[in-house]
């Protein structure tokens, strides 16, 4: 379903959905997977600092089932169908031994262009924040400068009807948005 634009976006930004309906037997090629890491290499990131660092796993294998511990009984129900999950975790001091105050912004750059090379190979992604940030340290053995932000689920998508109850719902809800009468404070042309 494509969002009701107030003017005409690319395509992939109209038609983007973040789906818990993941197809269980798809697979994701290297290629693709690489693919999704170096478009989010290549975000933009304050001073260049690029603190973002990717612990990736593919469905089976031991870095998965690390992330997938660490998720919430509700994210759990849905992400074990995706394909690979990737645990986004920032650097919090720089190079230089300070503060890295940005850091959550530049990772968010980076999980944006991740999704949108996501989408543009005809997969999914779906972002969460539910997940258990200390288990998720231990469980990958993450390196104590690095802070766990934000877990994307990749994959297949499926038949929203392979979900039911609220996850359905959610599935099917319409997309929508704010309007940019109610986010732009100032500035929006007339």
């Amino acid at each position: 379903m494509k969002a009701n634009t107030s003017v005409p976006v690319h395509e992939i930004i109209a038609t983007r959905r973040s789906p818990r309906s993941f197809n269980e037997t798809a697979t994701i090629s290297n290629d693709d997977l690489t693919a999704i890491l170096e478009a989010a290499r290549w975000a933009p990131s304050a001073f260049n600092g690029q603190p973002w660092r990717f612990f990736v796993g593919k469905r089976g294998d031991e870095v998965f089932g690390q992330i997938m511990t660490s998720l919430g009984d509700f994210n759990k129900s849905w992400a074990k169908n995706s394909s690979a999950l990737i645990l986004v975790a920032g650097k919090t001091v720089k190079d230089d031994g300070a503060i890295y105050a940005d850091y959550q912004f530049d990772c968010g750059l980076a999980v944006a262009q991740l999704v949108i090379e996501t989408h543009h190979r005809g997969l999914i992604a779906h972002q969460m924040t539910g997940f258990d940030k200390d288990k998720a340290r231990a469980n990958v053995a993450m390196a104590a400068e690095l802070v766990p932000v934000v877990v994307v689920a990749i994959g297949k998508q499926d038949a929203p009807e392979k979900l039911s109850g609220p996850l359905l719902e959610r599935e099917q809800a319409k997309r929508e948005r704010l309007p940019l009468s109610e986010i732009v404070i100032q500035g929006l042309p007339a």
